[in-house]
């Protein structure tokens, strides 16, 4: 097997890919033109404990019905599960949120920018126009979308030049993902079409130019938003504090949790509408043994009631 190493530039995730032999750099990974990609075994080898089906290209791709599930998720209850798990890199905010209102919620399909260097760019365009490609860009990526995508975009925090969409393609987006949506380390333009358009969007920053001064160097591979390393297929979830990228292998978890944090609300706010009660004696957990016994019964309760709902066994 020959392997590989990653050469990491700046702040990027992954930026040179070179494949060695024995002690000796023979040559670079070729694979789509050039671009920084995974192989279908490597997203298999790089997301081996999701529990799912997987697209062709190996990306992990949990199901409907979860997503549906998935939908109602915020940011407390993911937060729940992962920070027992240590994951506790996988939230990014700081983004200005279209329609605040409307949950983000798909999987992960990643896709890199690095500033502009002519030199490793034209041997880029060459070997694209070599597998038939016109060029390298972003409607290159925007055209491999797949229904309850994501498209999740690292474009180094770029505004001038750095708006990876603006209406026309944030409308073709929408259409290709089922709705699913967009987050981009980066810029938007045409802002006042694109709130016209029902998908939530989470972006940095608005600016009129178009798209320039970049290069597209990975699609599908691990990349860096905020202080988040997503990986293509996770599972991406945003509500009005910012952006939550959820490893598969912990969704079942994190949605039972979620379950369970919901009953646990509801039944603590019925108990102060009785009056009865200091908030320490019932808020987090009930201080009576009576109470303790109550709680468990009505979560034991609700839980058959939610799978029965579900169609669950």
């Amino acid at each position: 097997m020959i392997p590989m190493i990653f050469r990491r530039i700046g702040r990027a995730s992954a930026v040179l890919v070179f494949c060695w032999f024995g002690s000796a750099l023979i040559f670079p990974c070729v694979m789509r033109a050039q671009l920084i990609t995974f192989s279908k075994q490597d997203l298999v080898d790089y997301t081996a404990k999701e529990p799912f089906e997987r697209f062709p290209d190996g990306r992990p791709k949990v199901p409907n019905e979860l997503l549906e599930r998935a939908s109602e998720l915020n940011s407390e209850e993911i937060w729940a599960t992962l920070h027992e798990k240590g994951y506790n890199n996988q939230f990014a905010d700081g983004f200005t949120i279209l329609h605040p209102g409307k949950p983000l919620v798909g999987r992960a399909f990643t896709l890199q920018f690095m500033p502009l260097r002519q030199d490793v760019d034209q041997v880029a365009q060459q070997k694209a126009k070599e597998h038939g490609l016109a060029r390298l860009m972003n409607q290159t990526a925007i055209d491999m979308l797949q229904p309850g995508d994501v498209l999740v975009v690292d474009i180094f925090g770029k505004k001038v030049d750095g708006t990876i969409v603006g209406d026309n393609l944030f409308y073709y987006v929408m259409k290709a993902t089922n709705g699913g949506g967009l987050v981009v380390d980066g810029s938007i333009r045409d802002l006042n079409g694109i709130s016209e358009i029902d998908m939530p969007a989470y972006f940095k920053s608005a600016d009129p130019t178009p798209i320039g001064n970049v290069m597209l160097t990975g699609i599908n591979v691990p990349i860096r938003i905020g202080n988040v390393t997503v990986m293509p297929g996770d599972l991406v979830v945003g509500d009005r504090e910012g952006v939550y990228f959820v490893p598969p292998q912990f969704l079942r978890e994190v949605l039972d949790r979620a379950d369970e944090i919901r009953i646990h609300d509801e039944w603590t706010k019925k108990k102060f509408d009785e009056g009865k009660y200091k908030s320490s004696e019932i808020y987090s957990t009930p201080k009576d043994a009576k109470l303790r016994a109550e709680y468990e019964q009505y979560l034991k309760r609700r839980l058959a009631e939610l799978k029965k709902q579900r169609g669950e066994n």
